[in-house]
Formats: structure tokens, C-alpha cells, sequence
């Protein structure tokens, strides 16, 4: 009777851990959300290994950087078709950044696309150059997942733009949009 006890009582701690380690900013969070999540990590740090001289930054960083600081420059590398989807608050493309790059010199520059390896290829490549960009670790789809907001030209939105099912890692409320072209 007392190992079942034991037993009962064991399952329900286990239980109640799992709730509050699920529960984030007074709503829970899917067991599949949090597999999402994990599945955006474990894939950047795969991308990482080809652009280990990048110096990563995760989004609640940047969502920190932002509050605080003015001359922060977010930079998203997406096609036009994927920006129209939605892009993060205030970004500006990767064709703006490099026809006015001396505007930005005295900026801290995060870039960012997806999952944040076509940003981290171009902030290896601007790094040749002497430039430091900054790369967002995980991409637009970490930023949702940590609870960063997401903009169309009609507002904030709750759609975001991926390739294909690989990349289809957005947390509840999202909707992805898929394919190659964006939204062209």
C-alpha cells in the first residue's frame, strides 16, 4: 500500500512539474510548441557549424537590446515575397542595409532570416569586410517562439513565412505560409 502511495504521489509531482515547466507568461504552452522550439535550436546549431565566427544573439536579448537602446538595426535577408509575409518590428532589408551601410556603422546590426542561416552567411561575409552584424540565433521562428511580435504592412500579424514542412516550426497561434517564393 505504501509503495503505491509513493507511487501515486510521484506521478502527481512529476505531473505538476511538467505543467509549470510548460506554463510561460500566464498561458501553457504545447507539449508540440515545446518540441518546435527544441527542433529550431537543434537545427540553428547544426547551420551554426558553417559560420562558427558569427557571434550569435538570442532573441530576448535582442527584444532587451530594443527597449533600451536606439541605434539598433534589425536587418531581415528574406526574400520580398517572404518579407511581405512579415517581418520583425522596424527591420529593414538586406538591400537597404548594403546600399546605406555607412548609415549604419555607429548601429548594432542583427540580422536575421527563418531560421537565421542565410543572415549568418551574410554576417560571415560582411565580417571579411570589417563589418559586424550580429546574427539572430534561431531566426524569426525563435523570435515568435519567445514571444517577440511579427508585422505585415497591415499590422502585426500571426503568419510566418517557411520553405517547406522542415521549417514548419511556428508555436500556436502562427500560421506558416510555405514555399520557396514567398508570397510572390
Amino acid at each position: 500500500m505504501r509503495n503505491n502511495l509513493q507511487k501515486w504521489l510521484l506521478a502527481v509531482g512529476a505531473l505538476a512539474l511538467v505543467l509549470v515547466l510548460c506554463h510561460r507568461e500566464g498561458s501553457a504552452t504545447s507539449a508540440a510548441d515545446v518540441r518546435k522550439k527544441t527542433a529550431v535550436n537543434e537545427m540553428y546549431t547544426g547551420y551554426k557549424k558553417e559560420f562558427p565566427a558569427v557571434t550569435d544573439i538570442t532573441p530576448k536579448e535582442v527584444m532587451e537590446l530594443l527597449a533600451r537602446q536606439k541605434k539598433v538595426v534589425l536587418v531581415d535577408v528574406r526574400t520580398p515575397g517572404e518579407q511581405r509575409v512579415s517581418m520583425l518590428p522596424g527591420a529593414i532589408t538586406q538591400d537597404e542595409l548594403l546600399s546605406n551601410l555607412d548609415a549604419y556603422r555607429d548601429h548594432i546590426i542583427i540580422g536575421y532570416c527563418t531560421i537565421s542561416y542565410r543572415s549568418g552567411k551574410l554576417a560571415q561575409d560582411l565580417r571579411k569586410k570589417g563589418i559586424t552584424m550580429l546574427n539572430l540565433k534561431g531566426g524569426l521562428l525563435a523570435w515568435v517562439h519567445e514571444g517577440g511580435k511579427v508585422y505585415s504592412q497591415g499590422g502585426e500579424t500571426q503568419k510566418v513565412h517557411v520553405y517547406g514542412p522542415k521549417w514548419d516550426l511556428a508555436p500556436a497561434p502562427y500560421q506558416t505560409i510555405r514555399g520557396k517564393g514567398g508570397a510572390d
